[in-house]
């Protein structure tokens, strides 16, 4: 008994090793629940239902912040919402280039919880790797975070001047890489990401594995979240170096973002304007990072407060002046 309760006692990661447990158990339970009860049956989500399951996810991410307020501190607490919000707002921009992906595919909607949601299988893991790797160089060389703070400056100004920049999914090199080594399918087969049919239309053709445009949706999707992680990760790691509270934070906002990627997908263009408020958010952070080094930490409060006033800002703005538009219309 000593012995399980010494492993569980155990240093990971700056925690120790029952808080990890109690937040993978948490997780997998969500998706547990997610896959096998609320979403067994492949159907089409609409916006009501979106809405409630974001809500939910929303819910536990902050009964977790209220507890990791209580047990950790007010400033781990403060460091977490403010991780969990600036996750939240940098990833609106991955629901545009999702929606992007699912169009060009024609995936259609009753199938795209399933790609959503196995993609999140590879956040978890994709975003454990990058944040280990980020807390080690942090923890070894410090003069890191002046990358950090210098590249989160020069990409808030970059999505400034490129604000109406488009990606081409068509011309994604890795699509391409993929589309000349795996046989692909023209059409989705129902919820398969891998089907076997004859390798060509002739006589008697054996059959061989092909992928569908499915399993090349969820690879592009990753890759997605991959390109936003090296801008989001950065930015959480100004608000604090504890890999646990980065790594918790980052997971539980792209949960209730994927849950509510339903409800965004139908009006993200009423967001237009919010991308200068990500910019401004992420040359405030950057610029963080210096003063934190030169003049000592800058109150946690502060950037809390800062991010929320500009996500309010750049929300409200977006829906006033987006306010007589339609989805037609924006289509």
């Amino acid at each position: 008994m000593e012995t399980i309760t010494h492993l569980f006692a155990q240093d990971v990661l700056g925690q120790d090793m029952w808080i990890w447990l109690l937040f993978l158990a948490i997780v997998v339970g969500l998706l547990i629940f997610d896959l096998g009860v609320l979403n067994k049956k492949d159907h089409e989500i609409g916006v009501k239902e979106s809405l409630w399951l974001s809500a939910g996810y929303i819910a536990v991410a902050g009964a977790f912040g209220a507890w990791v307020w209580w047990y950790l501190g007010a400033t781990s607490g403060m460091q977490y919402f403010t991780g969990f919000m600036i996750e939240k707002s940098l990833a609106l921009d991955n629901v545009f280039v999702i929606a992007l992906i699912f169009s060009y595919f024609a995936v259609p909607r009753v199938y795209q919880h399933r790609v959503l949601f196995w993609g999140i299988l590879g956040v978890i893991v994709l975003r454990a790797i990058m944040i280990g790797v980020g807390a080690t160089l942090v923890s070894e060389f410090g003069w890191v975070l002046y990358l950090f703070g210098a590249f989160l400056i020069a990409t808030g100004i970059k999505m400034l001047l490129m604000i109406d920049n488009m990606p081409d999914i068509g011309n994604n090199p890795l699509l391409k890489l993929m589309r000349r080594h795996l046989r692909v399918t023209d059409q989705v087969h129902g919820n398969q990401f891998f089907v076997r049919l004859p390798a060509s239309d002739a006589p008697g053709a054996r059959s061989v594995v092909w992928a569908t445009p499915l399993f090349f949706a969820l690879v592009l999707v990753e890759v997605a979240d991959i390109i936003f992680a090296v801008d989001s990760i950065p930015a959480i790691f100004a608000i604090t170096t504890d890999p646990f509270i980065v790594y918790t934070s980052n997971i539980f906002a792209i949960l209730g973002l994927r849950a509510l990627y339903f409800a965004l997908a139908a009006v993200i263009h009423r967001f237009k304007y919010l991308k200068y408020a990500l910019a401004v958010i992420l040359v405030f952070i950057g610029a963080k990072i210096f003063w934190n080094q030169i003049y000592g930490k800058l109150d946690p409060a502060i950037s809390l407060s800062v991010t929320f006033s500009m996500l309010a800002i750049g929300i409200g703005y977006s829906l006033y002046k987006t306010r007589t538009q339609t989805a037609a219309a924006a289509s």
